[in-house]
């Protein structure tokens, strides 16, 4: 006697009907709790869009670990004006991806 699949709808954990491409990539972010780490990658393969041309040509490495912005600049005069600029970065980024996950800029 072989055992036949029986559909359990208490245990799917699909919804009915049909949801749109962000939607579905949003539930799984969100199930697989990985939007913090997604959204720290978004900041760093979109530096560029998100301080500029100018500022992304001079930056030479950057990186996010434990809520920190690790910044390194060729250029000392732009890093002394982002220095006094920090708050509005991190202001700026954190407006872009929605929530609060930069706290810190470091500049190296």
């Amino acid at each position: 006697m072989s055992k036949v699949y029986q559909y359990n709808k208490e245990n799917a954990r699909r919804k009915t009907g049909t949801s749109s491409l962000k939607d579905a990539i949003e539930d799984m972010l969100e199930l697989y709790k990985i939007r913090s780490k997604f959204n720290e990658t978004y900041i760093v393969a979109y530096w560029e869009k998100i301080m500029g041309s100018p500022i992304a040509s001079r930056t030479t490495q950057i990186y996010i670990k434990d809520g920190k912005l690790f910044i390194q600049l060729d250029s000392a005069p732009l890093r002394n004006e982002l220095l006094m600029a920090k708050n509005k970065i991190i202001e700026l980024i954190n407006k872009e991806v929605g929530e609060k996950i930069i706290q810190d800029v470091v500049f190296l």
